[in-house]
């Protein structure tokens, strides 16, 4: 049996799907403690159920997923509004610093999924969904590049591969932070010096669950801000495409964005609220990854899972491997560097609460590092999206991969 949901009820059941996942992470401590976003965690359980139904009873889903790209060219293009070139020039040599080391990880982190998926006989595709289009980029990337892959490769399985390596990413970066940070801190007896006093009112920190006040008046604002980006994206984007230049939908409207926030941090003819960019990207991408997560077929994945997991298993050792030789000793080797690098094991596999997370977890027992707050969650929350999206580009025009 099959049921056919039109555009309005597969919105329903995307926000049902949703709101299962707060309710699941509420009564779950073990999915709250990890950071595992609610929108996978409804999803997840969502795809369970349905694939029971299916292999059971031959009882599916079909949904309109009209929505589902809009909601996608909304999430990205918020990106390119919070990348304030203002911003990181306020965080000093030390935010550009780690920017660059982040970004240099994340050429690292491709190279080796895409030679261990080449190795194991797997699409070198699947090797970048287990680097830094999901394990970096996270699931709202993941999901996005996965659809890009089936369509356009013809590849099968890359939603539910991406999902399951987004979320194994997000659990091993709340892990690996901490024994990390403090073997460097025991090796090299590093403790806080006099000047780091506890987080004052200028340090910047992430937290999703922010009250910000907002008014219908800017929300309306911003969503046509939202529509300038993404219309004027899509002319570059279709002349992109006419001259011979495939590139993924969002990119173009992701660097109008760019463009328009620094070009009004310019010329102060407007001031665009950062906290209302915030809430529609975080609503666009909660819908858009419990659409994504609808169809999925756990199933698919079983023939994936011996090779997918061993290239999980290297990338997280290498990392490791990194922040302990690479970022720790670039960051200058004392007791922030060393918090920088558990924080860096947070978003290198996860995303930036769970980096956040590692540093809070950490300097609660070694003492304060405003200059970690500083820097992490900037470069994490607002930077290393953009070098991401453009080191998978860099890998995607190569012969070999795509």
């Amino acid at each position: 049996m099959n049921v056919q949901l039109g555009l309005i009820e597969t919105v329903g059941m995307s926000l049902v799907i949703l709101f299962v996942g707060y309710f699941l992470n509420n009564k779950i401590s073990v999915l709250k403690k990890n950071n595992i976003p609610e929108p996978v965690v409804g999803g997840i359980a969502f795809a369970i159920i349905s694939s029971i139904l299916y292999s059971q009873f031959s009882f599916s889903f079909n949904f309109d997923m009209t929505l589902k790209k809009p909601l996608m060219l909304v999430f990205f293009t918020t990106v390119g509004l919070g990348a304030s070139f203002k911003l990181l020039a306020q965080g000093g040599p030390k935010v550009v610093l780690f920017l660059g080391i982040a970004s240099l990880y994340l050429v690292f982190q491709n190279g080796i999924g895409v030679f261990l998926a080449s190795m194991t006989d797997l699409n070198p595709l699947s090797g970048l969904l287990a680097g830094s289009i999901t394990l970096s980029g996270g699931h709202g990337t993941g999901a996005t590049y996965a659809e890009m892959f089936t369509k356009g490769q013809n590849l099968q399985g890359t939603m539910e591969l991406a999902m399951a390596c987004a979320t194994f990413g997000l659990v091993l970066g709340g892990i690996l932070g901490g024994p990390v940070t403090k073997r460097l801190i025991q090796k090299h007896d590093l403790k806080p010096t006099e000047e780091d006093a506890p987080p004052g009112e200028h340090t910047i920190t992430y937290n999703p669950d922010d009250d910000d006040k907002v008014t219908p008046k800017i929300m309306m604002e911003t969503l046509l801000i939202l529509a300038v980006c993404i219309v004027v994206g899509s002319f570059g984007y279709e002349y992109m495409k006419s001259i011979g230049i495939p590139l993924p939908s969002f990119i173009c409207p992701l660097l109008v964005g760019i463009v328009i926030t620094n070009a009004c941090e310019y010329t102060k003819v407007y001031t665009i609220n950062k906290e209302t960019i915030d809430l529609w990207g975080t609503m666009a991408l909660s819908i858009f990854l419990a659409m994504a997560l609808m169809s999925l077929r756990l199933w698919e994945l079983m023939n994936l899972a011996g090779p997918m997991l061993m290239i999980l298993v290297i990338q997280t050792a290498f990392l490791a491997f990194y922040t302990y030789n690479v970022t720790f000793r670039l960051m200058g080797k004392d007791y922030n560097a060393a918090i920088m690098a558990g924080g860096h094991c947070g978003f290198g596999l996860g995303a930036t609460p769970t980096a956040v997370a590692n540093m809070e977890a950490l300097t609660s027992k070694y003492g304060p590092s405003p200059q970690a707050f500083l820097v992490v969650p900037m470069v994490g929350a607002f930077f290393i999206d953009i070098t991401n999206t453009l080191v998978i580009q860099l890998y995607l025009a190569l012969p070999f991969v795509n």
